[in-house]
């Protein structure tokens, strides 16, 4: 027995009931040899680590576009804290930390640059529309290792494309790391709104913070630990009905007073303008393209607007800016 095979048989003996094990995973879509060591969610969550992808996250924005501070979060940060959450539910619950990690760190592979800005004018152009999660399982599926994809398993798939949509993941760590995204992302977004003098402490509603807590590490532990308890022996994964309707209560409050804010939001109409300017010059110099959104158009796998939306979202804030520049900006002129 290997090193692989004796974690899969931990995994038999130690897990929940209701737990994804390895042996039993759907598999890959393209079938290869099995690690000796590494059980294939590890290898999966290995594969999403080591991915152009998720290094280019360090460099997009999660809500505040181009802060100036080093300690607002950026989409990698986000996925990083959505990952510890999620770890921390499924460690209790006896669920497979190992998928739970490796949707969690896939879950937003597929973001623009500028945040859900990015997004919303990717979907307005694209006449195939555009969405996160379903780029997310594209960048896996296709787009990342020149063009062969990660080749990753069923559940991992599953997991990163149902994490924000009204479908539920079909694995319960997939539907933990559902529910982490939320966790995380409201409490770091009022941390950070904090940090940026757009809301305090004491206009976060009274009747939330008499439910979830007066600070963030307060609604963390009452949050994490209702997932926790509200789930124990169940096969489902679910908070209580009053944390629940607080949660997103709060999540409402956020909307209207830090997403919607002009203040936060101040630079987003340039963005978006941006994006879109580049979205249709690549859309008529197809031959300006990187080779390998090129190579996407000329074997029929996709529309040239479909390339052309790769290639923009892969993009970090800064390539964009620096792409936007190069095409449309004057440089001096200078005389040799």
């Amino acid at each position: 027995m290997n090193i692989r095979q004796q974690q899969e048989e931990w995994e038999r003996q130690h897990l929940s009931p209701f737990a994804s094990l390895s042996c039993d995973s759907q598999g890959r879509d393209r079938p290869e040899p099995q690690c000796d060591i590494r059980p294939v969610y590890q290898r999966d969550r290995d594969r999403i680590l080591h991915s152009k992808s998720f290094r280019r996250m360090k460099h997009k924005t999660q809500v505040f576009l181009a802060p100036m501070g080093d300690h607002y979060r950026t989409r990698l940060t986000h996925t990083l804290e959505v990952a510890q959450i999620a770890r921390t539910i499924s460690r209790a619950l006896r669920l497979n930390e190992d998928l739970t990690e490796a949707i969690a760190l896939g879950h937003d592979l597929g973001h623009t640059p500028f945040g859900h800005a990015g997004e919303s004018i990717l979907d307005q152009v694209c006449p195939e529309g555009f969405k996160h999660y379903e780029q997310s399982v594209r960048v896996v599926e296709v787009l990342e290792n020149d063009g062969k994809g990660l080749n990753l398993t069923k559940e991992v798939r599953d997991g990163i494309l149902r994490h924000g949509t009204s479908m539920m993941p079909s694995t319960p760590e997939g539907r933990v790391v559902r529910l982490s995204d939320k966790i995380a992302y409201i409490n770091h977004d009022i941390d950070d709104a904090i940090r940026g003098r757009i809301i305090t402490d004491e206009d976060i509603p009274l009747r939330f913070r008499k439910v979830l807590g007066d600070t963030k590490k307060d609604r963390l532990n009452c949050l994490i630990h209702d997932v926790i308890f509200s789930s124990l022996d169940q096969e489902d994964i679910a908070m209580s009905a009053e944390i629940e309707k607080a949660m997103f209560g709060l999540r409402s409050y956020m909307f209207k007073s830090v997403y919607t804010n002009p203040v936060a939001k101040d630079q987003e109409a340039k963005a978006q303008n941006l994006l879109r300017v580049l979205y249709e010059h690549f859309m008529h110099h197809e031959d300006q393209l990187p080779a390998e959104y090129r190579n996407l158009i000329e074997q029929e796998e996709c529309s040239r607007a479909r390339a052309v939306c790769d290639y923009i979202a892969g993009m970090t804030d800064q390539y964009a800016i620096a792409m936007y520049e190069e095409l449309y900006v004057p440089k001096a002129w200078k005389v040799f």
